[in-house]
């Protein structure tokens, strides 16, 4: 099986989240999402997975996202994808995809579902 985790070292419940897929022994591949963002390409996959829109997939009491405006409704998908992207730190932590689904790690335990 392969995993993958959107994570952020520095966050506790994406550590949590990691420590209980490693183990279930998987694989897991890692991806610092800070450091490299998903492409809109693959939001827009994980958006899919998940069955939510751009923005139940941001961290909206964070100060870029009031700072960005994003909290304005006539914001399209697109563009609140694109801040995203522009602004990983507004994702959501952590993400885990498995089985050709996701789960968002709140709480860690939720991963397990797809494992």
């Amino acid at each position: 099986m392969s995993v993958k985790i959107y994570h952020n070292p520095r966050c506790s419940k994406s550590r949590e989240t990691l420590k209980l897929v490693e183990q279930q022994g998987v694989g897991v591949d890692i991806i610092e999402y800070l450091k490299h963002p998903p492409t809109a390409a693959e939001l827009q996959v994980i958006l899919t997975k998940l069955g939510l829109k751009p923005r139940q997939l941001m961290r909206t009491k964070e100060v870029e996202y009031k700072e960005n405006g994003l909290d304005d409704p006539a914001l399209s998908d697109a563009e609140l994808i694109e801040a995203m992207i522009r602004i990983p730190k507004l994702i959501e932590r952590p993400i885990v995809l498995a089985n050709d689904k996701a789960a968002v790690g709140r709480p860690p335990e939720s991963v397990l579902a797809i494992l």
